[in-house]
């Protein structure tokens, strides 16, 4: 390595310095409100870096690393949400007893793990990066261990996570045994030169499973809601968030680099995939009478038709799936930092009803839950109607018709589980207020900004639209 490839790996740099005078002033002196402050501003610092690593963009940093636009772009996304749990996390740690500055080291090394998986062009990369972001989800899902169902939902990622990484090491040895290299690039290099690979297509089939394990997709979506449920609600927002948002921008790496896609098979799995996503995790969220798991199955329909975007392909899929990720992020930040505000030392403000009339005593935060409902509905004048209307012209770009039919009528039956949600929010309110209605300032500031972001962007997308493209040129 070399001077540049240290400035290009700034970001990543700062993360980990970051986590490392965490532990340090940890083992010091511990202090929740520093290692608060040290936290945001060392993610801070990362952010403002990308501008720096992006002058001498792209780059390949040894074998392992593709640093350009599209990497800084999703490292960008990923950083600014684990600023925004940051920030939501100081107030709720403070009404819970015993040691909360651990919290912040993970959440770090987890955004460092989720940071270099954009990067990765390499199946060493990849899974050294998935570990370093599984290893610290582990602990920040069962953080809370007084709390029988954080345990509960600890367990249960930990155990389909380890099945998880097994299909992709599993996968990648596979592959490796056909190519000689571990390298995304060189499958289709390979492929294209027709060579006999039996191995190849199992490989591949492998880690789709895993990845799939990862983003939550039917059938590998049992662990989804019940991990949303029972994790502290500050984490289930970085798995909701930021531990997708990476998984997403490595898929689509993957499958443009490897050309996976191209293999009518594997097109046809990501297709069944997607739309069994898009069936059940509407359906099965019709049913919920708890936010947390209602944002869990709708997050399966969401990642159901970013697949859509995926499986068109085209000039406009990777710009589409980009534009669908930061609409997605900000509504799911609103949501969970709501319930995050809102929540108890004893539990969750995760049922339905702790929220009856929430808007009678908080017009405000129920204006903003309002909003991050709506538009993850597709309502128009939001960037979530957006979102799904780029998704849509994607697939409509290439005549991927019966998908776009499954999507638009998917949708349509998702409406009725926000609407319930917005229903309880203006209902009359009970006699006895179930949770205390007084949200810390901090959680209502950035809620405040988050909620007019997410409306802005639906009526003026034009800045963001040029990120994007600027961030995707190139990448199909």
């Amino acid at each position: 390595m070399n001077s540049a490839d240290i400035i290009t790996l700034l970001p990543l740099l700062l993360i980990g310095g970051t986590s490392i005078a965490v532990m340090l002033g940890i083992a010091g002196k511990r202090s929740h409100a520093l290692t608060a402050g040290l936290t945001i501003t060392g993610l801070t610092l990362a952010f403002l870096s990308l501008w720096v690593a992006a002058a001498d963009v792209p780059r390949q940093v040894t074998p392992l690393l593709l640093v350009d636009r599209y990497a800084l772009f999703y490292m960008g996304l990923i950083i600014a949400s684990a600023a925004v749990v940051a920030v939501l996390s100081y107030r709720y740690l403070e009404d819970h007893a015993g040691r909360r500055e651990e919290l912040y080291l993970l959440l770090l090394i987890a955004t460092l793990g989720c940071a270099v998986l954009t990067a990765s062009n390499h199946f060493v990369s990849f899974l050294l990066a998935l570990e370093i972001l599984s290893v610290s989800l582990y602990a920040m899902v069962a953080y809370l261990k007084d709390r029988e169902s954080a345990l509960e939902a600890g367990i249960k990622y930990l155990i389909l996570a380890s099945a998880s990484a097994a299909f992709l090491l599993f996968g990648a040895a596979l592959i490796y045994a056909d190519c000689g290299s571990m390298e995304f690039g060189r499958i289709r290099e390979l492929s294209v030169s027709g060579s006999g690979l039996p191995l190849l297509l199992p490989g591949i089939a492998l880690t789709v499973t895993g990845i799939g394990f990862k983003l939550g997709v039917v059938p590998f979506h049992l662990w989804t809601p019940d991990v949303y449920e029972g994790a502290p609600a500050p984490a289930a927002a970085f798995v909701a968030t930021a531990s997708k948002t990476a998984m997403v921008a490595l898929l689509v790496r993957y499958a443009d680099l490897s050309g996976a896609l191209q293999n009518h098979a594997i097109w046809v799995v990501f297709a069944v995939i997607a739309v069994a996503s898009m069936c059940a995790g509407n359906l099965l969220a019709l049913r919920q009478t708890n936010v947390k798991r209602i944002l869990a199955y709708s997050s399966i329909a969401h990642f159901g038709y970013i697949l859509v975007a995926l499986l068109a392909g085209g000039a406009m899929a990777s710009g589409a799936i980009a534009f669908y990720l930061v609409a997605y992020t900000v509504n799911l930040l609103v949501a969970f930092g709501i319930v995050t505000a809102f929540s108890a030392s004893d539990r969750d403000a995760g049922e339905l009803e702790d929220y009856r009339g929430l808007f009678w005593r908080r017009p405000a935060i129920a204006a903003a839950f309002t909003a991050a409902l709506l538009s993850l509905a597709g309502i128009p004048s939001t960037i979530g109607f957006l979102g799904k209307f780029y998704v849509l012209a994607a697939g409509a770009a290439v005549g991927a018709w019966p998908l776009i039919v499954i999507l638009a009528v998917t949708s349509v039956a998702g409406l009725f589980y926000y609407l319930r949600v917005v229903v309880t929010l203006y209902s009359a309110p009970p006699e006895r207020a179930i949770r205390n209605w007084m949200a810390p300032r901090s959680s209502v500031v950035v809620l405040g900004v988050l909620a007019i972001l997410l409306i802005w962007l639906g009526i003026y997308p034009a800045a963001l639209l040029r990120i994007v493209g600027i961030a995707t040129a190139g990448s199909n």
